[in-house]
């Protein structure tokens, strides 16, 4: 089952519910990166208690390592890693095209060479639906090329003929639509005409969301912001648009007002544990010396098991010493961040105003504190 249900709009940022077999997701939601079966450092209980409602398997990386018909014997994803709650799976098709000289990409597919091993393979649209069907995930992604930046427009304009045409395929393939989502991914660098022109063919083939890839590989972020809001005026506004990879907490509520759904990001969890920590006042480096002797929460407002029980002392401590507990107490404050991040948006929205709410926000979250 996929439902998704458009509750209000406040200008064009928007507050949806999407409904799945595993449960209901209220949008703007955004996605813990689980990329290899596991948040790292995070269990589904933490993650349950950051309010984590939905959080992201990768495709490549799970059929390398277990492998997906290991996963399948398992009974899928969510029994194999103990999820309960919504999931949703990546094609591959980024890590796959970050492999650089190690792949090949034809009009059938791409070979590529593990990064673990060096062994061959071949993805192609059909198998990758394949592989993201035993997987189990209630949202799945069709195989896409993603161009890098900078890239030129004659490359952008193949590689996006090419996604195209593998959507299709993709989509012919796929056989659980009574259980699964397969979204189409709107490729076309930051040319608005090419966006268009890929939006509107994967809208032709009906697909029940739409993701938006090839943003936050390099590109300034102006165009960025300025491809999400051209798109906002294309794609349909009775299924939810995803932004693939993107971002910091301005990212977020950034493109949230140019009409975008979902996100998912490594960011908070790989900066939490390297030290660099998010929260409503700005970004907090907690190696840095001033935070020697603070014996404050990380943020007195945050309700985290990290800022109720432990001080900035104590984490820069561990932090310091590399100690797996600081960064799990970083990682656990970031995510539950990130979620409240979200609450607050879809409050705003809800209560008509969300304008109000991104200027009173964006100028203190990207400062260093």
């Amino acid at each position: 089952m996929f439902r998704f249900t458009l509750e209000k709009t406040s200008s064009r940022a928007r507050a949806g519910i999407i409904e799945t077999d595993h449960g209901q997701i209220l949008t703007p939601v955004f996605m813990p990166v689980g990329t290899l079966g596991t948040v790292k450092a995070m269990s589904p209980h933490e993650l349950k208690e950051s309010h984590a409602q939905i959080i992201l398997g990768n495709t490549y990386h799970l059929y390398l390592r277990p492998g997906h018909e290991l996963i399948r014997s398992a009974g899928g994803l969510h029994k194999f890693i103990s999820w309960d709650r919504p999931m949703l799976t990546d094609s591959g098709g980024f890590q796959v095209m970050s492999l650089s000289d190690l792949r090949k990409i034809t009009r059938e597919g791409v070979q590529f060479q593990s990064h673990i091993d060096g062994s061959r393979h071949f993805f192609t649209p059909e198998s990758v639906i394949a592989i993201q069907e035993a997987l189990g995930a209630d949202i799945i992604m069709s195989f896409d090329e993603c161009p890098p930046f900078p890239a030129t427009r004659e490359y952008v304009e193949k590689s996006l003929k090419t996604t195209l045409k593998w959507a299709e395929r993709g989509k012919l393939a796929f056989t659980n639509s009574a259980r699964q989502a397969l979204f189409g991914i709107v490729q076309g660098g930051v040319y608005e005409d090419l966006r268009e022109r890929s939006a509107l063919e994967l809208m032709q083939m009906d697909f029940p969301g739409y993701s938006i890839g090839g943003l936050a590989v390099g590109e300034p972020k102006e165009d960025m912001f300025r491809i999400t809001a051209f798109l906002n005026d294309i794609l349909p506004k009775d299924k939810p648009r995803y932004l693939m990879g993107v971002g910091t907490p301005s990212d977020l509520l950034n493109n949230i007002a140019n009409g975008v759904d979902m996100f998912d990001c490594v960011m908070p969890t790989r900066n939490a544990r390297k030290g660099s920590i998010f929260t409503r006042n700005g970004k907090m480096i907690i190696k840095a010396a001033r935070y020697k002797d603070d014996f404050s929460p990380i943020d007195p407002l945050c309700g985290c098991y990290t800022c109720r029980h432990f001080s900035r002392a104590y984490i820069r401590h561990l932090i310091s010493m590399n100690e797996i507990l600081g960064m799990r107490l970083a990682t656990i404050h970031s995510l539950y961040f990130y979620q409240e991040l979200m609450q607050m948006a879809r409050d705003a929205i809800l209560d008509g105003r969300y304008d109000d709410f991104l200027a009173e926000m964006l100028p203190v979250l990207d400062r260093l504190i």
